[in-house]
């Protein structure tokens, strides 16, 4: 059985049996019945036309639920009847599909969750392997997504920028269990960019693709976090890297700036040095401004001090992070990178013990303690 064929073809069939007149939740519940059908019948009897097959099973299922309903029996009767048998219709609606998932509605984490199942064709089962919950956790918080845009019009225009974010989201799970969510979210992202011509599409595309080259170089074997600074960049995926920089340059010369190209822009510099030493800091720092004009985004401005301390000195570093609120996460760990390059070793390894605690995960906080200890042991020594 061809899984990868069954998950291309399942957001065509969704959208078929939605403009039939069928709503979301009913019609999503139908293609997967009918995707259970094809596993059982394909192998011994594979179709001409595997999406009118998997188009005429589901409307089917989809009617026999609809006649098992009496409270649905009105509604039955304004639905076309079944269509004869043949090929499907060569439309895709995939892209309403994008927006019906990424509906300002629903919650990050449904939003995500219904985009992996309608959108990318994943079962409940496999979602909630990668988000490590249980299989009935996750089915209920796809169950309530679904019937959060039940109502909604199927043709009504979506916001480019929020499916961006939901897919962007997607990508930042990283992977875990059988399902590569990273991996996920940029085939998602490929097919919507087939699927729109819009700058803001691309850069995302190009900056999953930059950060994803370097994926390998990440973690050392025991699993511990390695910093880009110190990361084998001959582990770093030249492929995507090249065609990363090629999806940003077409994009970026369209001249319509959003912020997931500046973000790739700032990811194309750091994949250009062979060497962190040759890093381009001060172009760094021009693309960090254009993105905190873009988003005014605390966190890019945190991100920026970084970029300041490399290309002007650690204290004009410290000098761009005193203006920015010390809740921020990652704020004590940036001022103690900056305070160590200072030369401050002392308040440098107290903050990095601080930040430490505050860390969001364990890798990041195992990393956090190891240089707190590795600078005391150069101040013991």
């Amino acid at each position: 059985m061809d899984e990868a064929l069954l998950r291309s073809l399942t957001p065509g069939v969704l959208t078929v049996l939605v403009r039939r007149g069928a709503d979301f939740a009913e019609a999503e519940d139908a293609v997967q019945d009918a995707l259970v059908e094809a596993v059982r019948a394909w192998p011994a009897d594979p179709p001409r036309d595997p999406k009118g097959w998997l188009v005429t099973v589901a409307w089917r299922k989809f009617l026999d639920a609809a006649r098992a309903d009496t409270a649905r029996r009105r509604r039955e009767d304004q639905v076309d009847e079944e269509p004869p048998p043949g090929p499907a219709p060569d439309v895709d609606d995939t892209l309403q599909l994008y927006f019906l998932c990424a509906h300002p509605s629903l919650t990050p984490a449904s939003a995500v969750a219904l985009t992996l199942r309608a959108v990318g064709g994943l079962t409940t089962r496999r979602i909630a392997q990668a988000y490590l919950v249980p299989e009935a956790t996750m089915a209920q918080r796809i169950s309530r997504a679904k019937r959060t845009v039940a109502g909604v019009r199927f043709d009504r225009p979506g916001e480019v920028a929020t499916v961006l974010r939901v897919l962007y989201l997607v990508f930042n799970e990283g992977y875990s269990g059988d399902v590569d969510l990273a991996a996920e979210a940029i085939r998602l992202t490929r097919q919507l960019a087939a699927r729109i011509d819009h700058p803001e599409v691309a850069g995302l595309l190009a900056l999953m693709l930059l950060h994803h080259a370097r994926r390998a170089a990440r973690t050392a074997p025991d699993g511990s976090l390695v910093p880009l600074a110190e990361q084998d960049r001959g582990r770093w995926d030249t492929a995507s890297i090249a065609e990363g920089v090629a999806v940003l340059q077409a994009a970026l010369a369209r001249d319509r700036l959003g912020e997931f190209q500046a973000q790739a822009a700032i990811a194309a510099l750091h994949a250009d040095a062979p060497r962190a030493e040759e890093t381009d800091w001060v172009q760094i720092v021009e693309w960090y401004d254009e993105l905190a004009r873009l988003t005014d985004s605390p966190v890019v401005r945190l991100n920026r001090a970084v970029a300041v301390g490399e290309a002007d000195g650690p204290r004009a570093g410290l000098a761009a992070l005193a203006a920015l609120d010390d809740s921020l996460p990652r704020h004590t760990a940036v001022a103690a990178y900056l305070h160590e390059r200072d030369g401050d070793l002392a308040l440098a390894a107290r903050l990095y013990a601080e930040a430490a605690h505050r860390a969001p995960n364990l890798a990041e906080r195992d990393h956090l303690t190891r240089q707190a200890a590795r600078l005391n042991a150069l101040r013991a020594g």
